[in-house]
């Protein structure tokens, strides 16, 4: 017996000293009569150090020595098995329990259970235990059979062996195991308040940190986030110390929320703990600092992490892709191959994702090569993220591309292309795709419910609207808060403003996106409403977002509405989102500007700390144009330079627009020098805008060079500036050979490029083309004329003398002739001599603005042209009687950066003598035509 006792105790010193090989060697089992609980002792050794194939290596050699084994041999090897998985084994094993007899013993039960339902034979493991005596059958047996059926994704067979376990009173001695076993089973089926009852209910003994992890994942991976929390807090509470486990899920909550204040307590307890530099935690915690927007915080969390795997490289990036850092984006992820760290789908998901948000196209494609050449084509993940980022940056034909490639799609794959062409208005393309996806077995849920609803209601088809709320009833998506408040959107932009307030009201708790598309569909009828839903929101609770306000702004424009438009801007002070918010400043500054505020407009733009903001500049800029302030504008811009802001496309459109109204070249061509220095001259919006602007300053050639260096033309607006710059400068020839290059592109004239040709065909007098191109606009491309169009054939007509067919083509319009039409008409009688016709021109034009002195003026003029003085006289009294002035001549010069106005009649001006003498000085040399310039007669062009 002391040899024995000698044996096992060198046994186990060696077994801790990891020697576990030499152990069968050290003690003579054969002399000692093959003690079964000796080898019982050795397989237990194995076993606990995980040492596996030992166990079985050592049971075969027990074997082999002609030893039985007892119920505890057996069970000890089935574990091992169990764990490896290893089915032959174990099924020797079960055959050897037969042999002996131990089948039915409760120890080897509980071990055969365990093994079957381990190695998914779930129905053996069953048959064993529905066999076995209630008497013998154990806790062991229970939990293996309840942890087996968690284990295949059968929560609900766990649960109803587990209340089997309770009705056969087995509870009082259900372990640990079993106990966290079923909290799983009820958290994976969303059982969450069964699962805080049979907590609650829990021996303290069994509480450990296992149990708490349970509970606070659980709740977290539900979306519960405050309920993380509170279990968090009172494990704390406990006495019971976190694990990595633990941090990485209550972080996970508190990223969610936002929780700044939380995550910082959490972080400590990390560092105290240890844990801060785990690649686990560490990565959770760059996640929660990237959600609360303290991107230094993570990246600090991210360098202090020594040794970094590709959970913590990706969640470095995923914090700078959500928070729209694209540059760093990008750094991080040349930083990561540099040191030879390959990027897995995971990285090229983060990347893509970005470059999907800011429309980088072409990074976008360098990371469709990489991923070609990596072979991670066909990943379904990073093809639904390839799908995107080209749906996003407007490549809808390559997404469309990508998509047709895919051997295998999911609901994101048809919800990226879906949602693509939606944003894209490519309605008919999204309904088609969206059938086809449920003719291929795919379920819409919410996000392709919300997007084909958008496009209903975009297109405005209320019927197509009504079928989809049909199908979101039957797939009980109606008060998802997604699809929901798609439909209170579409019903509303479809003028069903009631049907829109009853899905609202429908819906089972109030959202600030449901209720901010209630209040876009009151904003387009009812603005004392959207109003009242505003206060509605405030008082629920709810936050209003810049959207809220943004949507409200909108409506306010104009100068009837100006005040409200005031009390929203001091709303949304008081709600502390303007500060920081572009998009908030910029809606308050259209509002003001479109308002005629401008005064406000300036005093607001000066309040804005963020003075380097270019989108606030040219938001300033254009509103100055739009109010007829083109030189304020210009004044603007050079401010803008001297604070060092450098334009973007945006602004130089919009500077380019101002030089054009005030015929400012030399402004004009300085900015030019800047946007080819910028490199925008490669952008075909902003080298129209430099088209338009030469041709209006009358420097044609200049226009045309600019023309012609644009290598790509693809859109209508290119054609049109160069069109009508050689129509407005009487280039007709010029203008007609553009229009036909036009037509022989892949580019479509609009609306746009008919005015331009039209306005071309009128000042040369071709009448008989000018017919032709208007047919051909309306038959051939099915534009429907507007106005404009209706006023320019008037033009074409009358002014060549064709008289009786303007008047003709007049009364044959289906809309309402405006004033530009009646005003070209009377222009035409004018020069013709037409008086009948003049004078009912003129009553029109007079009945449509009273206080317009044009047609006075022109009818007068008429009258003492062909000897009517009388006539003439009369209407001269009838203009003082109604108090209708005549708006004064105005011209300007730019003398550097100056702009000098000179108006008719205007003698206060300062330097008035010195313009009136200069001015009789050129008046006399043109009567004499004396002025010559380079032999050139400027007598004509004055």
């Amino acid at each position: 017996m002391r040899v024995a006792v000698v044996g096992k105790w060198r046994l186990r010193q060696r077994g801790y000293c990891d020697w576990s090989i030499q152990c069968p060697k050290s003690y003579n089992y054969e002399s000692n009569g093959g003690i079964g609980k000796d080898w019982n002792s050795i397989l237990c050794m194995f076993s606990r150090q995980g040492l596996l194939e030992k166990v079985l290596h050592c049971y075969a050699s027990f074997i082999n020595s002609g030893h039985s084994p007892n119920q505890f041999t057996l069970a000890i090897t089935l574990s091992a098995c169990a764990k490896l998985h290893n089915a032959e084994f174990g099924k020797l094993l079960h055959s050897r329990a037969i042999k002996s007899a131990f089948e039915s013993f409760s120890f080897c039960q509980g071990a055969l259970i365990h093994y079957y339902a381990k190695c998914n034979s779930l129905s053996c493991a069953r048959t064993l235990f529905d066999s076995a005596p209630s008497p013998h059958v154990d806790t062991v047996s229970w939990t293996a059979l309840i942890s087996g059926y968690v284990q295949l994704g059968l929560p609900e067979e766990a649960l109803h062996i587990f209340d089997k376990m309770r009705n056969s009173a087995a509870l009082c001695y259900a372990d640990q195991v079993a106990l966290v076993t079923v909290l799983n089973a009820y958290m994976s089926l969303g059982k969450l308040h069964d699962a805080c009852l049979l907590f609650e209910q829990m021996p303290i003994s069994v509480c450990d940190v296992v149990a708490w992890n349970v509970m606070i994942s659980g709740h977290a991976k539900r979306a519960h986030y405050k309920e993380t929390l509170s279990f968090f807090h009172q494990m704390r509470k406990h006495g019971i110390k976190s694990s990595r486990s633990t941090l990485a899920s209550v972080l996970s909550a508190i990223a969610s929320l936002a929780a700044l204040d939380h995550g910082s307590l959490v972080h400590a307890e990390a560092i105290k703990l240890g844990f801060d530099s785990s690649m686990y935690v560490g990565s959770s915690l760059i996640n929660m600092y990237g959600k609360c927007e303290m991107l230094d915080a993570a990246r600090q969390v991210f360098d202090a992490i020594s040794q970094k795997n590709m959970v913590v490289w990706n969640a470095m990036l995923g914090v700078y892709s959500q928070n729209g850092y694209l540059s760093n984006v990008m750094e991080l992820f040349l930083d990561m191959m540099t040191r030879g760290v390959d990027p897995d789908e995971f990285t090229y998901t983060s990347i893509l994702s970005s470059c999907a948000c800011f429309e980088c196209l072409e990074i976008g494609r360098q990371l469709h090569s990489a991923i070609i050449k990596k072979r991670f084509t066909s990943n379904l993940c990073v093809n639904n993220a390839l799908i995107d980022m080209y749906a996003k940056a407007g490549a809808l034909k390559e997404a469309r591309k990508q998509f047709e490639h895919m051997t295998s799609r999911d609901s994101i794959s048809w919800n990226a292309i879906i949602v693509g062409y939606v944003q894209e208005e490519e309605e008919i393309d999204a309904f088609s795709m969206f059938q086809k996806m449920n003719l291929h077995g795919i379920v819409p849920d919410e996000v392709s419910l919300a997007s084909i609803l958008s496009a209903c209601g975009n297109v405005k088809v209320l019927d197509a609207g009504m079928q989809f709320h049909c199908l979101s009833v039957k797939l009980g998506l109606e008060i998802n808060l997604f699809a929901g408040s798609s439909l209170i959107d579409m019903y509303s932009k479809c003028g069903v403003i009631e049907d829109a307030r009853k899905i609202y009201s429908s819906m089972p708790e109030r959202s600030v996106v449901s209720m901010n598309a209630l209040i876009a569909g009151y904003a387009l009828k009812d603005t004392k409403e959207a109003v009242n839903l505003l206060h509605e929101m405030q008082v629920l609770g709810l936050k209003p977002s810049e959207i809220t306000f943004a949507t409200l702004i909108d409506v306010c424009k104009g100068p009837p509405k100006a005040i409200l438009g005031m009390q929203i801007h001091s709303a949304i002070v008081k709600s502390g989102l303007l500060c920081g918010s572009e998009f908030l400043g910029t809606s308050l500054l259209g509002m003001y500007m479109d308002s005629q505020r401008i005064s406000d407009a300036n005093i607001l733009f000066s309040e804005f700390s963020c003075l380097k903001s270019i989108v606030l500049w040219t938001a300033l800029i254009s509103g100055h144009i739009q109010n007829e302030c083109s030189d304020v504008a210009l004044n603007l811009y050079h401010e803008m330079r001297d604070n060092n802001i450098l334009p973007d496309q945006a602004t130089f459109v919009t500077i380019l627009r101002a030089c054009a109204l005030l015929s400012s070249l030399q402004d004009g061509k300085e900015i030019h020098s800047l946007v080819f220095h910028t490199g925008f001259d490669l952008d075909e919006l902003t080298s129209s805008a430099l088209v338009d602007m030469y041709a209006k300053c009358g420097d044609v050639k200049s226009a045309v060079q600019v023309f012609e260096e644009l290598a790509i033309k693809k859109e209508v607006i290119s054609w049109n500036s160069m069109i009508v710059g050689f129509a407005k400068n009487g280039y007709a020839e010029s203008a007609m050979k553009v229009f036909y290059e036009l037509t022989q592109s892949c580019v479509t004239p609009d609306d746009v490029t008919f005015l331009g040709v039209l306005t071309a065909c009128s000042h040369a007098g071709w009448v008989y083309e000018g017919r032709q191109i208007f047919n051909v606009m309306v038959n051939r491309y099915g534009i429907e004329p507007r106005v404009d169009h209706y006023a320019c054939m008037v033009d074409l007509l009358g002014r060549w003398g064709f008289l009786r067919e303007a008047e003709e083509f007049i009364d044959k319009l289906e809309v309402e002739p405006n004033a530009m039409i009646w005003a070209n008409l009377l222009g035409a009688c004018r020069i013709h001599g037409d008086e009948k016709r003049g004078q009912r021109a003129a009553k029109k034009l007079i009945e449509l603005e009273p206080q317009n002195s044009s047609p006075y003026v022109l009818l007068s003029n008429m009258y003492a042209a062909s000897g009517h003085w009388d006539e003439a006289r009369s209407l001269r009294r009838t203009m003082i009687e109604k108090d209708i002035q005549k708006m004064p001549g105005c011209s300007w010069i730019v003398v550097g950066q100056k702009i000098n106005l000179f108006l008719a009649g205007d003698i206060l001006h300062p330097s008035y003598d010195e313009i009136s003498q200069a001015l009789k000085h050129l008046t006399a040399l043109i009567k004499d035509n004396r002025v010559q310039d380079g032999g050139i007669s400027l007598v004509g062009q004055v």
